[in-house]
């Protein structure tokens, strides 16, 4: 079981910025997890809770991405940033999927590199 953040790597963060948004990106994503997957959520938390934080160029993959994790029936958060620091209202800076079975999350992920 794992959990994967995708991030934009075509917008600039500042390092703190980058955490925070992965941060949101994973606890609301394991927040659904909590509602709809129980048992994948509670195997994840079991397992040590493994992440992987990847990169994608675009808003539109990002959002293609939450698509097919949502049309797979994989918990998944699209992030809007607040717009309170260094980004616009609204900016999507990144998706978290899961946790959910390595496989299934590998058929939407696996293609895309590290962060």
């Amino acid at each position: 079981m794992k959990q994967a953040i995708v991030v934009r790597s075509d917008i600039k963060m500042g390092k703190g910025k980058l955490a925070a948004q992965v941060a949101h990106a994973s606890l609301s994503a394991a927040e659904e997890a909590m509602g709809r997957r129980a048992e994948w959520f509670d195997e994840w938390k079991g397992e040590g809770q493994a992440k992987i934080v990847l990169k994608t160029g675009s808003e539109e993959a990002l959002r293609e991405l939450f698509k097919e994790a949502k049309a797979a029936k994989l918990p998944a958060a699209l992030i809007e940033d607040r717009g309170l620091t260094q980004l616009e209202p609204g900016t999507v800076t990144c998706v978290g999927i899961g946790p959910g079975p390595d496989e299934s999350l590998d058929k939407i992920t696996g293609k895309l590199k590290l962060l």
